[in-house]
């Protein structure tokens, strides 16, 4: 592992091992685990805008040659 070295206000630091403390943890593991959540939900993301793309290209609907007025759209 590699380590990495951040700057935080001394109020949010406080605050943050206080959190770890409750949580029974280390700060440590605590930014350790919020990162791999971070990457998990931007990997999960980038798939699921790949999906969406295939499944476009993959479709077979037309949409058509309609062309309605203004009035038309807005007819009471």
């Amino acid at each position: 592992m590699k380590n990495v070295t951040i700057a935080l206000d001394e109020a949010l630091l406080r605050e943050v091992r206080q959190i770890a403390s409750d949580r029974s943890t280390s700060l440590n593991a605590l930014i350790r685990e919020f990162l791999l959540e971070l990457s998990e939900r931007e990997s999960k993301a980038v798939q699921a805008r790949k999906r969406i793309v295939e499944l476009c290209r993959a479709s077979q609907a037309e949409i058509g040659t309609g062309s309605w007025t203004r009035d038309d759209l807005y007819e009471r």
